[in-house]
């Protein structure tokens, strides 16, 4: 690269016949592009060549035109400084790059603010005398402004979603519009109920004596451009008020307010009716653009659902205020929500739905359920101890037909009277003078009664008959759910079981022991697996690994690599051949069942004289950890990629002897990456750590001990986000020796 100069005094500037012909490429090969190119000679920026994307941007019309000096065609480009820029460019020859740099393109009604990546750099001669600038861009306006109003809607959407103040809301809006486009002032006017007049909804940037004096404008024709557009319905733009009949009324105060246009667009509702308006002002008279147009529809859009929900927010505030009980109601509801939203099987939850039932609903209250086809009683509850074991003691019978309750099952309707209920029981003891029996629905079968029972002459009125049915619409839902929970949390057991070994073999010559603990509440199945079986030849092998996700599609390639691992064990001799298979048998899946990669350790083990002979395969897998004698920790260098990924791995097999009391730990990262009450990890030192804190000559279960005590201890029983998963092979019969 030549060095850039300036020409010395005296020394004249020759453009080279090079140099048009080399920006004239330039404007055809940019012609049809959407980048911006222009090429500029002399220190008056003469604009010799540009392509249409060019005179696209900025404006077109009387612009499209070359053989001027870019400041007479854009004298807009003055004030902003890209002048000096361009003389800076010609007179130094050193380049400028400008990123995301605004720019007011055109005056008057025409100007539009742009965002451009462009690049300033000098036009040479062959000589390498600076004769002109050359500018190539790209406008990043759509792009930038695209950015900023997903994020703005997304943030003005959640405050409408957490049911953010209505004003908060659309002060919001109107702020984030104005920053979007700096030349407008934003306005939202709210109609009454009736729709005839608008009052003041947010206007943070028009003079305070101009939004008082148009709250409660009337709506209609001529009403400025809002109650004529809340009037009519649709968009009403006016692009000069100065001149515009339908501000003949409001000109003078627009005037005062230095406004010169506005369009006006009215806000919807889902049902049609008229909420309000939404403006956009402008200082200087203009038409709008379609971008302009476009972002006034979107935030409509936005405003309309913000009004609905404030509307909704108010009819239940509304309601509250009117209804005392429904405020009382809606308190009872959420308690009774949350005290069975807990971690309740389905009994607790019967028995919290009867405890608090008694006194919000009535003095005396009782569940009874259907078991293998005999009613139940379950739950009882009564504002005294006496009477609750009296309402214990008595049973609805299924096939009385007048039982309230055998009725209730039967139809799935709710049963109410003002009386004593039929049949035997400790009505008079209780002074029982009605009840409302609910039913308990598992989607349309009833599975139990909810039966209330008042006392004392009080009835059981229609508000609390309907409270009755919506708590007990919730509590059978939340015993639903438990019950699922259960059957859930028993077959994520019952599966995980068969995955994992029920009670690890005894190995000639060694001692075994795991450690396994699902993470979360062990509804999902891990897929932390390990394994030991024998080989048929006298020697064992040994696997633990972690598949990537939970669930079922993890189970089944648990399965299939353990099953793998033991059909092809007994027929191959080298570790990495038995690797390999299962690498080929993951890869075989069809893609409905491919559940992504896996990390594992296999080996094998063999007895000899002096210990185990252990010979051992990593597979993208944390190291191996070698404990000795002396209590040194020491991992066990083997190199290896992950399996199941279409790939095939390069495996190497490592070759060690376990001697007396020395012992070999292999774990998933579930361990060292699991977390305390902060954001401390447990790590690899805290592991190296507790390893070598074991007890003197520890046993292979006495190891698994200390390092199960010392995660607990780290986590503080807090539930762990990873499976967890280890498996200590301890030599019997005293470091490793690698063969």
């Amino acid at each position: 690269m030549r060095p850039e100069r300036e020409p010395r005094t005296g020394e004249v500037s020759r453009p080279s016949p090079a140099v048009p012909d080399r920006d004239d490429a330039l404007s055809v090969l940019f012609g049809t592009s959407t980048a911006l190119f222009a090429s500029m000679a002399g220190p008056a920026h003469v604009l010799e060549a540009a392509n249409p994307a060019f005179f696209t941007a900025i404006g077109g019309g009387q612009r499209e035109r070359t053989g001027v000096p870019l400041g007479d065609l854009m004298p807009e480009l003055e004030a902003q400084g890209f002048l000096r820029l361009l003389d800076q460019v010609y007179r130094t020859g050193e380049r400028h790059v400008g990123r995301d740099t605004r720019v007011v393109l055109g005056v008057g009604r025409r100007a539009r603010e742009a965002y451009v990546d462009f690049t300033y750099e000098a036009r040479r001669d062959t000589g390498g005398n600076v004769v002109g600038v050359r500018m190539i861009g790209v406008e990043t306006t759509q792009v930038k402004h695209a950015r900023r109003l997903a994020a703005e809607q997304r943030a003005l959407l959640e405050q409408i979603a957490r049911q953010a103040p209505l004003p908060e809301v659309l002060e919001g809006m109107c702020r984030v519009i104005e920053e979007l486009s700096p030349d407008v002032i934003v306005s939202v006017l709210l109609a009454d109920e009736e729709g005839r007049h608008l009052h003041h909804g947010a206007a943070p940037s028009l003079p305070a004596f101009y939004n008082q004096a148009i709250d409660g404008i009337a709506t209609g024709e001529g009403a400025g451009s809002c109650g004529t557009a809340a009037h009519r319905r649709q968009k009403v733009i006016v692009t000069d008020i100065a001149t515009d009949p339908l501000w003949d009324d409001f000109r003078e105060l627009a005037g005062q307010a230095g406004l010169a246009a506005c369009w006006s667009t009215p806000i919807l509702g889902r049902d049609g009716r008229v909420l309000g308006t939404f403006a956009m002002y402008h200082r200087t008279p203009r038409a709008p653009q379609d971008t302009d147009l476009a972002l006034a529809g979107l935030f409509v859009d936005t405003a309309a659902l913000a009004v609905e929900r404030h509307h909704a927010e108010q009819a239940r505030r509304t309601a509250d205020a009117r209804e005392r009980a429904a405020r009382d109601d809606l308190s009872y509801l959420l308690t009774v929500s949350t005290a069975l939203a807990g971690p309740l099987d389905e009994g607790q939850t019967l028995r919290r739905l009867a405890e608090l039932a008694v006194p919000a609903l009535a003095p005396l209250a009782a569940v009874d359920v259907v078991e293998a086809g005999r009613m139940i009683r379950v739950a009882s509850a009564a504002t005294t101890g006496r009477a609750r074991e009296l309402l214990a003691s008595h049973s609805a019978v299924r096939e009385t037909e007048d039982d309230a309750v055998a009725r209730v099952l039967a139809t799935g309707l709710t049963k109410v009277a003002r009386r004593t209920p039929p049949g035997p029981g400790p009505w008079q003891e209780l002074g029982v003078t009605g009840y409302v029996c609910v039913p308990l629905m598992d989607r349309e079968r009833p599975f139990g009664v909810l039966s209330l029972y008042a006392t004392d002459g009080a009835s059981l009125d229609g508000h609390r008959i309907a409270l009755a049915e919506e708590v007990a619409r919730r509590a059978a839902s939340a015993a639903r759910n438990a019950r699922q929970y259960a059957q859930r949390a028993a077959l994520a057991r019952d599966l995980q079981s068969g995955l994992l070994l029920p009670d690890l073999p005894d190995v000639p010559g060694a001692q075994v022991a795991a450690f396994y603990h699902p993470a979360g509440q062990g509804l999902d199945i891990g897929g932390d697996f390990y394994d030991v079986f024998p080989r048929g030849d006298g020697s064992w092998s040994f696997v633990l690994g972690d598949v990537c996700g939970r669930g079922a599609k993890a189970a089944t390639t648990t399965a299939l690599v353990r099953h793998t691992a033991r059909a092809v064990a007994p027929l191959l001799d080298d570790p990495v051949g038995i690797v390999k298979a299962v690498d080929r048998a993951l890869n075989d899946r069809s893609s409905q069942e491919n559940n992504g990669f896996v990390t594992l350790v296999y080996g094998h083990l063999t007895p000899v004289d002096d210990g185990l002979a252990v010979e051992l395969v990593r597979a993208g897998h944390t190291l191996p950890l070698l404990l000795d004698a002396g209590h040194t920790v020491t991992p066990v260098e083997a190199h290896g990629g992950l399996i199941g990924i279409g790939i095939p791995p390069r495996l190497d097999a490592v070759r060690l002897t376990l001697r007396p009391t020395e012992s070999l730990m292999l774990y998933t990262d579930g361990i060292t990456e699991c977390r305390a009450a902060g954001t401390e990890q447990y790590g690899d030192a805290r592991l190296l750590k507790a390893l070598a804190s074991a007890p003197a000559r520890p046993a292979a279960t006495d190891i698994v001990r200390t390092l199960t005590e010392d995660i607990e201890a780290f986590t503080n029983g807090r539930t762990v986000d990873d499976d967890q998963a280890a498996l200590v092979v301890t030599a019997e019969g005293p470091s490793p020796r690698v063969r």
